[in-house]
């Protein structure tokens, strides 16, 4: 099934739902060299006049150093029929096995220059526009630290712009 690009004022999209409990994957690379993460944090709306993302990711994760290096990156929202894919990309280190995607029994398809899963209903092409690690000095509710980080693997935070949502 094709993917049809709609403007971002007509998405329906509760990110309660589908960030915390249906979870997304988060991917950057291209066809040839990709990596993906399932991530059920972060969220959407308006920064700097634009519609947004926001992600977080440890720096232990090997996909954030496709992130880093690529201006571009997905968020891919699959049905809940790929619920054990979405396990696989959240415990299964791009790092260790020869094919993630495969490992997972997912596809990646090349959409502007960028990778997401083609198996996904919706897909936000994100471009990066800010990128800051999270710092113990700034957490006002010192349990959010204690609590997430014992290990203080702090995520970097990035926002980035949704240039394209793409739908099934």
């Amino acid at each position: 099934m094709e993917f049809k690009e709609i403007p971002v004022s007509e998405m329906e999209f509760n990110p309660f739902d589908k960030i915390s409990k249906q979870w997304m994957l988060v991917t950057a690379g291209d066809t040839e060299s990709s990596n993906t993460m399932t991530a059920s944090w972060g969220g959407v709306g308006i920064m700097w006049g634009k519609p947004v993302a926001t992600v977080y990711i440890r720096p232990q994760r090997y996909t954030k150093e496709f992130i880093d290096k690529n201006e571009y990156f997905t968020l891919s929202f699959l049905p809940e029929e790929y619920r054990k894919a979405l396990n696989v990309c959240g415990s299964v280190s791009g790092r260790n096995v020869p094919d993630k995607w495969q490992e997972a029994g997912l596809h990646p398809v090349e959409i502007d220059g960028t990778t997401a899963a083609e198996e996904a209903e919706e897909i936000f092409v994100c471009r990066k526009l800010y990128a800051q690690e999270l710092l113990p000095e700034c957490f006002i509710d010192s349990e959010c630290d204690t609590k997430w980080y014992p290990d203080k693997d702090y995520h970097t935070m990035y926002i980035a712009e949704i240039v394209k949502v793409l739908k099934k």
